[in-house]
């Protein structure tokens, strides 16, 4: 069923949240685990608020670009794009080994990578919930999440896209009426190097919005990879469309 799509999130979870600042970012966030990512182990990251969780710097930039990124940072893009949680929004994240949460997200990853034998014994989970996008004259919000899981050798990230009311911000060209047009928000992954990046299909297009509709995995709206030697998985051929039944493709 829809409505578990997002793993808890909120207060309620003791999650942290970040300051209500414009193109803010989490302080440096030490981990208790090495996570691998691209054959590489990161002890530490930082939640954007512009909707990216990156490995060795800060995000601020508030325009996406395409992947592979040309400085090489290395980071996983949820949904980059200009969020203003100063106009709306919170974004919250905790480090975890709650058993029950866990469970499920072994019980997922089971269920979607059959072959790879996986039980958690650590989580990451980030929320961007109902965040609003810089210069916003509405209250249109997105909520959409990022899970980091590993059992020390092999690592998933989970991206679930629950509600995606908007694609850009004022300062990306955006109609602060509707928070679309410009450049619009992309998800994926940088690896940090100039090979390995994954776009996911509809980025940087107006289908983008069309997120909560699409997946890997069979479950509308999740997008799951494995990230130690980063394998692309199940990847749909067939790109979303637009409302007006155009491919956005280019």
């Amino acid at each position: 069923p829809t409505a578990s799509l997002l793993y808890p999130y909120g207060l309620a979870q003791h999650d942290h949240k970040n300051p209500k600042i414009d193109d803010g970012t989490s302080k440096k966030l030490s981990l208790a685990v090495p996570f691998t990512f691209y054959s590489k182990k990161y002890q530490a990251l930082y939640v954007n608020n512009n909707g990216v969780i990156s490995f060795d710097t800060r995000v601020n930039q508030y325009t996406p670009d395409p992947f592979p990124l040309a400085d090489g940072r290395p980071f996983v893009a949820p949904y980059w794009a200009d969020v203003d949680n100063v106009n709306g929004g919170e974004i919250f994240y905790r480090e975890t080994t709650d058993p029950t949460l866990l469970a499920r997200v072994t019980k997922d990853i089971n269920q979607y990578f059959p072959k790879i034998p996986f039980t958690a014994t650590w989580a990451f989970v980030a929320t961007w919930d109902h965040v609003a996008y810089y210069g916003s004259t509405t209250n249109k919000g997105n909520t959409f999440q990022a899970v980091l899981t590993t059992d020390t050798k092999t690592s998933f990230i989970i991206l679930n896209y629950w509600d995606i009311q908007w694609t850009t911000g004022v300062a990306s060209d955006g109609d602060a009426d509707t928070g679309l047009g410009g450049t619009p928000a992309h998800a994926g992954f940088n690896s940090g190097d100039d090979t390995n990046f994954y776009n996911i299909p509809g980025s940087q297009t107006e289908a983008i919005i069309n997120i909560t509709q699409t997946s890997n995995v069979n479950v509308p709206g999740r997008w799951v990879f494995q990230v130690d030697d980063f394998k692309v998985t199940g990847v749909p051929t067939e790109v979303p469309k637009v409302a007006d039944g155009k491919s956005c493709w280019l």
